[in-house]
């Protein structure tokens, strides 16, 4: 059983060294608790454009890891959040293929598809918070039953 100390952290995003450390962290922390090689790299490459968009339009802010389980499936829950302007058009923003330039060219669609679940809360002047999981086995069924 992985130290929770080893999954949990808080890393500033500020930087483009700070990118590498977030992506380090994610592929490591997915490790410890048993996602495989894809897993590890689909939620790696998720956190890395969450993490570019956090520095380049929010100018910069934090991620936060976290272990969290639902029953006997472990999974990982990363947390993007900055000060910056929000974002002004959500809906567009969340549309496949979308991208402002500068990331992998994949945007908040293509992180979405990489992950079990993805929540946005935005506020144009305010910031934004961009919230994963991924689980390292098939995700644990909704309790409403939905898919």
């Amino acid at each position: 059983m992985p130290s929770s100390t080893a999954v949990e952290a808080s890393l500033p995003i500020r930087s483009e060294m700070d990118l590498a450390w977030v992506r380090q962290h994610v592929r490591q922390a997915a490790g410890l608790l048993g996602f495989g090689l894809v897993a590890q790299t689909k939620l790696v490459t998720a956190a890395s454009e969450l993490a570019r968009n956090t520095l380049v339009h929010g100018g910069g802010g934090r991620m936060e890891s976290a272990e969290v389980t639902q029953g006997r499936v472990r999974g990982l829950r990363l947390v993007f959040a900055d000060e910056g302007p929000g974002i002004a058009d959500l809906e567009r923003a969340l549309v496949d293929g979308y991208t402002s330039g500068g990331g992998l060219g994949m945007g908040l669609g293509g992180a979405r598809r990489l992950v079990h679940e993805f929540t946005v809360d935005s506020t144009p002047g305010v910031g934004t918070t961009v919230t994963v999981v991924c689980w390292a086995s098939a995700p644990p069924p909704r309790p409403y039953g939905g898919s």
